[in-house]
């Protein structure tokens, strides 16, 4: 469930399930992103371009933006990219199709996070288990 927040420039979109807590939103700019706030995000915390900047560093895509009715912050480019994170989750940039065990799938436009220790309880994204789990890969 996308979750909204809005300034006068941009409207931020936070995606919970895609989130892997890296902590990079906060740590990079706790005036906006501060998981101790309800809400947790202050669009008027930072200037617009800041924000911007921030939700650029967010390797899950659960953050993204869009200004002027344009999606900013996903791949623009036909190439899908995928990164093996060292003891950590796929990360995929551009677009794809996921096809799930159940037949279902799931469409990534932009970025997302994919569990690979199997021990996320928010398969196919990686929810942050592997740290606790020790995995190794």
């Amino acid at each position: 469930m996308k979750k909204q927040y809005s300034n006068q420039d941009i409207t931020v979109q936070w995606e919970p399930e895609k989130c892997i807590h890296s902590k990079l939103c906060w740590k990079g700019l706790i005036e906006v992103f501060n998981p101790k706030n309800k809400p947790w995000i202050n669009m008027d915390g930072a200037s617009t371009e800041a924000i911007m900047a921030q939700i650029q560093q967010c390797p899950s895509g659960a953050l993204s933006y869009q200004q002027q009715q344009q999606s900013i912050g996903s791949n623009e480019s036909n190439n899908t990219n995928i990164q093996i994170l060292p003891n950590g989750p796929l990360l995929v940039q551009g677009s794809c199709t996921l096809q799930l065990a159940d037949g279902t799938t799931v469409i990534v436009d932009g970025k997302a996070a994919l569990c690979r220790c199997g021990a996320s309880s928010n398969k196919p994204y990686c929810d942050g288990s592997h740290v606790a789990t020790k995995f190794q890969g």
